[in-house]
């Protein structure tokens, strides 16, 4: 005689729809974050759960959490949970010039010049690779290019019969910058209009391939050349860098609205050179003020992304082309810009619903 089934899947998913996200603060079924839903025999139950990225650090809890959801039900007596991850398209893409292959565009952006807004960048796309996705990184900053020196990289693109870029290659990443193209020592002396053709050229007509993220490093700055950037560029968000002093503070919030005018949403903040840890005596100095970037975060309503330690380590690795989340993943440093990539992914699964 067939066992009578004692739960259904609908039963399933009401149960897991109690299952919220910490972070995010939306259940998992509402993220889309729960897949296959399957029950057996009446007593047992399987489903996928799928993160942004598989080094998302509640991974364990959202996994405890949800299987006790389920074991909650009555007559459920096994519960096996298949943990995966999936990088979601933006759906909230801008029609103006889509990059094919591309899911996500990331600006990286500050108001103004001097706050590691590039170290930013160059990290925040390795640390996206070492999860497993496949990230590319766009040097905009066509008066200042420091993708080349940052990432150790001095070779120059070559081009397809079709006249299609083919990117550099370099620790799992895709890379294209002005800076390939020119000595170390040449200014780019071009107006406006030559800009912008460069950088829809880098846009259009570099063979990115299929890319999950293409992390764009823009100039800094919020004049004329940044916001036709930013109205060209197809992106799914920005993310805004600051130093925590007053006068940065107040360039970041230009940038934001800058941003918002453009209806790009924000991703988030970051705020580098946040602290100096003394490496004698282990003493936490704020240099440059205290609370800016938090302040900020709470004034636009906005996430505060992370802050990055002053230290000098960061600053070799970017001077010597050897980042450090490459060179030291294990440290205090490159884990802070992992916690950082990972709040990135799994703000941009839910841009949509906000």
């Amino acid at each position: 005689m067939a066992k009578t089934a004692q739960v259904s899947e609908e039963q399933v998913i009401e149960a897991l729809r109690k299952v919220m996200d910490p972070e995010l603060g939306r259940d998992l079924v509402t993220l889309n974050m729960i897949r296959n839903v399957k029950v057996e025999g009446g007593d047992r139950v399987g489903f996928d759960l799928v993160l942004t990225t598989m080094a998302c650090p509640l991974k364990k809890e959202l996994e405890e959490n949800s299987r006790n959801a389920v074991l909650g039900l009555p007559g459920v007596e096994k519960v096996e949970v298949k943990v995966g991850a999936e990088v979601p398209k933006s759906k909230g893409l801008p029609q103006k010039a889509p990059i094919p292959g591309v899911k996500n565009t990331i600006a990286v952006a500050s108001g103004k010049g001097g706050v590691g807004k590039s170290t930013v960048a160059v990290n925040l796309a390795l640390s996206l690779a070492k999860t497993g996705a496949k990230v590319g990184l766009l040097d905009t900053d066509v008066y200042g290019p420091s993708i080349p020196l940052m990432m150790g990289v001095h070779e120059t693109p070559q081009a397809t019969p079709e006249e299609k870029l083919v990117p550099i290659e370099s620790h799992g990443l895709k890379l294209m910058s002005v800076g390939f193209m020119l000595d170390e020592e040449t200014p780019l002396i071009w107006r406006g209009p030559l800009v912008m053709q460069l950088v829809k050229q880098f846009l259009q007509n570099v063979l990115w391939g299929e890319l999950d993220y293409l992390v764009i490093d823009l100039p800094p700055g919020t004049g004329d050349v940044q916001l036709t950037l930013v109205q060209t560029i197809p992106l799914t968000g920005a993310v805004v860098v600051t130093t925590p002093q007053d006068i940065a503070l107040l360039d970041a919030r230009r940038a934001i609205r800058m941003f918002g005018e453009v209806k790009v949403p924000i991703i988030g903040i970051v705020e580098n050179m946040s602290y100096f840890v003394c490496p004698h005596c282990n003493e936490k100095t704020e240099i440059f003020s205290h609370g800016g970037g938090e302040k900020t975060s709470e004034r636009y309503n906005v996430p505060l992304l992370g802050g990055i330690p002053l230290d000098t380590a960061i600053r070799e690795g970017g001077d010597t082309g050897n980042p450090i989340a490459i060179t030291n993943p294990d440290s205090p440093h490159a884990g802070a810009f992992m916690d950082i990539a990972c709040k990135v992914a799994s703000r941009i699964s839910v841009l949509d619903l906000t």
